[in-house]
């Protein structure tokens, strides 16, 4: 087939064969480029700083990269391998767990964990992070229900939190009525918490595995929905009961307060009437020695006997319609208004 000529716009002939090796050379280089860029991209390790690398020679590991950086390895003899190296997180799934006191209980918890030793991990878990959740999965589960079954139901609950609330009665004596007083101080008192009792449990058994269990947290703890309302009406009963002691208790200290209130009330009373007809006694004996003083001679008396008989005759004359006062001769006003 004849090759087409080809002129630019002057009529000058355009070489074809130029062009060709320009394209050609062109080809060469991008292939150059990808054969350096797979070259250097099987010399050429990159190792993250939240990540291990484990550089393996026919499948046996050979070395271990623990640092970030650029590292170089030996292309197809050495293989690379990348495990983790920040903190994972396992959630467990749920699990029905028996107290020492025979009830069922639903734990939800989570694991935080991670790879402390990258050799270990790949020798006994093949650095697979499904085999190593497998292994935590086991552990976490046994020491969960090995803690368990030695506690109460009422002990695990007062543990979830690793604190829990008491009241003390201190007792304190009041100099000036004579009385003790009991006072209620509530503080709360910080105890082992679950989590505590669970890692004791669990041991360092982890760390043949080349991971480290970092703690175990408790997110649910509940009752089988079959047990729920019969624990709500025990617990309605038993706090019945409770507010119901407490009842009693506050109406037998105020029937108390009340009889001992009344009582003194009553020794009050009494002291104070007897106070009071001591001060008339004292009161009318005074007067009496007053008048007996100022009438003691006859001029004084005889204004006396004029005053007392114009206050009978006033007296007498109280009434309606009544004027008159009729008096025998011999009568005491008589002889006041005679003048003998």
């Amino acid at each position: 087939m004849a090759e087409t000529e080809r002129f630019d716009s002057n009529g000058n002939k355009i070489d074809n064969s130029s062009e060709k090796k320009k394209g050609n050379k062109l080809w060469i280089v991008v292939v150059a480029l990808f054969v350096i860029y797979i070259a250097l991209n099987s010399c050429l390790i990159v190792c993250h700083e939240d990540e291990y690398k484990l550089i393996r020679q026919f499948g046996r590991v050979d070395r271990t990269i623990t640092d970030a950086g650029l590292y170089v390895k030996i292309p197809f003899i050495e293989s690379v391998d990348t495990v983790p190296k920040k903190v994972l997180l396992y959630d467990l799934p749920v699990s029905d767990v028996i107290t020492s006191d025979k009830k069922t209980m639903i734990v939800d918890c989570y694991v935080l964990w991670r790879v402390t030793d990258p050799l270990k991990f790949a020798q006994t878990l093949s650095h697979s992070i499904g085999n190593a959740e497998n292994r935590i999965d086991q552990l976490v589960y046994n020491a969960m229900k090995n803690t368990i079954s030695n506690m109460t139901q009422d002990e695990v609950i007062r543990s979830r939190d690793g604190k829990i609330e008491v009241t003390d009665v201190a007792t304190d004596t009041d100099v000036e009525n004579n009385d003790i007083v009991l006072d209620e101080v509530h503080k709360t008192v910080a105890i082992k918490s679950l989590t505590e009792e669970i890692m004791e449990k669990l041991g360092t058994v982890y760390e043949q595995y080349g991971i480290e269990i970092m703690t175990v947290e408790v997110k649910k703890l509940d009752l089988p929905d079959d047990n729920k309302q019969a624990v709500y009406t025990r617990m309605i009963s038993e706090r019945e009961n409770i507010a119901a002691q407490y009842t009693a208790e506050g109406e037998s200290q105020a029937r108390i307060i009340r009889n001992t209130t009344d009582k003194e009330v009553s020794i009050m009373l009494s002291e104070a009437n007897a106070k009071a007809e001591q001060i008339k006694a004292e009161g009318e004996a005074e007067y009496m020695k007053i008048l007996s003083g100022a009438y003691n001679d006859e001029s004084k008396s005889d204004f006396y006997s004029f005053v007392r008989s114009l206050d009978a005759a006033k007296t007498s004359m109280k009434g309606k319609g009544q004027k008159t006062l009729i008096l025998p001769a011999d009568s005491p006003i008589a002889e006041v208004f005679a003048g003998y």
